[in-house]
């Protein structure tokens, strides 16, 4: 993954990652160029099936500040780009109850397109919330201890 842009803290704290994808996204070129500006957020978007194509809703990218007339509607539904093969084994696994699809990284490749990495997720219960949180603030311990030595 190259220089990511765009992180969906939130992801990991609400769902337990049981694989991850590296999808293309199509966008429009005002899209393009506010995704480069660091202008979009996905924190409340996730994935969906319509007809085997997987989409995003719920992501938001602003509206280019030099677009005019042909900029973009900030949150439409966009296509993602995955080989067929993982797009079936996406399938399969969603159908199962309990798992979802959402996005945990926004980044531009080496090529300069925009890549969404996905995952595939299970709803965390309040414990493992609450354990979640505990590690967490062990490791800031850790980290504070070490810096003050």
């Amino acid at each position: 993954m190259a220089n990511p842009i765009i992180r969906n803290k939130r992801a990991t704290f609400e769902f337990e990652v049981l694989d991850k994808f590296v999808a293309g996204i199509m966008l429009t070129g005002t899209e393009v160029k506010s995704v480069r500006a660091g202008k979009a957020t996905i924190n409340e978007s996730y994935c969906f099936f319509s007809r085997e194509e997987l989409f995003i809703k719920g992501m938001h990218i602003a509206e280019y500040e030099q677009g005019n007339v042909w900029n973009h509607a900030p949150t439409r539904t966009r296509k993602l780009l995955l080989t067929k093969k993982e797009m079936n084994k996406l399938l399969a696994k969603v159908k199962e109850r309990g798992l979802t699809i959402v996005p945990l990284t926004l980044f531009m490749s080496d090529r300069g397109f925009a890549k969404l990495e996905i995952a595939l997720v299970r709803g965390k219960k309040v414990h493992d919330k609450r354990e979640s949180i505990k590690e967490r603030d062990t490791k800031r311990e850790l980290k504070r201890t070490i810096k003050l030595r």
